[in-house]
């Protein structure tokens, strides 16, 4: 059953069952309602008959007494304690309600009572009868046959409401149901031309709106937003991927082939051969293993904040890449400061950051540890090239190079940077570039104080 059909069905089945339910509440209570108060009028009629056949006179008889008091649509008889009945006074055209049981209860009793699908008051007072003054009962049954006819009157109309407000409610839900599926129905034919067409559209939305269906094809739109731009992201790095591969590659089929053909006569070709191999070699594997850290997600980092302390880890760094570079770093170090940051992960945008400094500077880089209010900062600062100021937004894009031509000598590949942005991201770190183009570049990195 599709959403709109079932939205149609439930809501007309759940406002049918709600009017039945209020109808028959209303029915019950007005039926209550009324039959107490015609019980309680009965009951004051019977009451008025007892007294008047205390102030009668002995000299008339029971039966004239009886029909001097007997309503209309009623019997009054007097019943003793033997079940038997001395005189009993039916009204016109109730002559049947002279057939019904005689029993003496020896209580008073006021009840409504059912026979032959026929409503009757029945009240019943212990009074002193006759002469000898016994006990006995003066039984009044009124026949409620018109408050019946009212009753069945306004059943069959509340039945009658119920049948005609089930088909506006019909209708109604069926409007609801459209409104309701319109654009799930509008997205769903999106999702279709978007699986055969391979072109990612959005749907037209109405008016701005803050209820649930607007929000949801909005949501839809975004989504469809973000993964064209990952699409085209992928394409991208897939292609920018494919053409860094494709150089190394290149260079290592031509000095195998060449070692092929040379490398037994001639040491000099093989010793040049082997060294541009196994140089061509470390830069894949370098360019791969960034690719595969890049192509993780922010959650899978597995980032574990700790408190840290940036003497620590910057001066740890810093010696590392004065040994393996021969280059004088000088560390400044204002004041202890301890972040809340991965030990680890800080230390890897460090290397990056420091690598970056090298290549591109030949000049003595400065590394400055500071803290400026509830921020802990760490200041990589180079004098080499710089970067223009129309690049800067760009630095941060995978695989771009402020200039290209210069990528083979550095060896860089343009993943470092948006690798140490990705890291600073999951950790909730700040990374900050401010350069002149010919006088150098500061990198800062900024962190919450533990």
């Amino acid at each position: 059953m599709k959403l709109r059909s079932k939205i149609n069905f439930y809501t007309t089945v759940l406002f049918i069952g709600l009017l039945v339910l209020i109808n028959s509440a209303v029915y019950f209570s007005f039926s209550h309602m009324i039959l107490k108060g015609e019980l309680e009028k009965t009951t004051l009629q019977a009451m008025n008959i007892v007294k008047g056949m205390n102030r009668a006179n002995e000299n008339i008889t029971a039966s004239e007494v009886l029909r001097a008091y007997a309503p209309v649509n009623s019997m009054i008889r007097i019943v003793k304690e033997d079940n038997t009945f001395e005189s009993g006074i039916t009204a016109p055209e109730q002559d049947q309600l002279i057939d019904l049981p005689v029993v003496y209860y020896g209580y008073e009793q006021h009840n409504v009572v059912k026979h032959d699908n026929t409503l009757y008051a029945f009240i019943s007072i212990p009074i002193i009868w006759g002469p000898t003054g016994e006990v006995a009962e003066m039984q009044l049954t009124e026949n409620y046959s018109t408050t019946k006819n009212i009753l069945e009157i306004l059943k069959l109309v509340l039945v009658a409401v119920t049948l005609l407000a089930a088909i506006p409610a019909f209708l109604s839900s069926r409007f609801l149901g459209n409104f309701i599926t319109r654009p799930i129905s509008t997205m769903i034919l999106t999702m279709h031309e978007i699986q055969e067409s391979g072109n990612y559209k959005r749907i037209e939305l109405p008016k701005q709106s803050n209820d649930e269906l607007y929000q949801m094809g909005k949501t839809f739109n975004e989504m469809m937003k973000r993964l064209k731009q990952n699409y085209e992201r992928q394409e991208e790095f897939v292609s920018n991927a494919s053409h860094e591969l494709k150089t190394p590659l290149t260079v290592i089929e031509s000095y195998s082939s060449l070692l092929k053909r040379h490398g037994k006569e001639r040491p000099e070709v093989f010793d040049e051969s082997v060294e541009a191999i196994h140089s061509e070699a470390i830069r894949m594997k370098e360019l791969t293993e960034q690719l595969l850290m890049l192509a993780k997600q922010g959650e899978k980092w597995n980032v574990e904040i700790t408190k840290v302390s940036l003497e620590a880890v910057t001066r740890e760094s810093v010696r590392s890449f004065q040994t393996a570079f021969k280059r004088k770093i000088n560390l400044d170090i204002e004041e202890l400061v301890f972040v809340q940051a991965d030990f680890q992960k800080l230390k890897q945008i460090l290397y990056i950051l420091l690598d970056n400094a090298f290549k591109y500077s030949e000049e003595e880089i400065r590394v400055n540890v500071t803290k400026i209010d509830s921020k802990g900062i760490i200041e990589i600062i180079d004098s080499g090239i710089g970067i223009p100021a129309t690049e800067i937004s760009n630095i941060f894009d995978r695989f771009y190079r402020v200039d290209k031509a210069r990528s083979r000598v550095t060896g860089g590949f343009g993943l470092g940077l948006p690798l140490a942005m990705e890291i600073a991201d999951a950790m909730g770190t700040e990374l900050n570039v401010e350069s002149t183009e010919g006088r150098g570049t500061k990198v800062k990195i900024i962190l919450n104080v533990s």
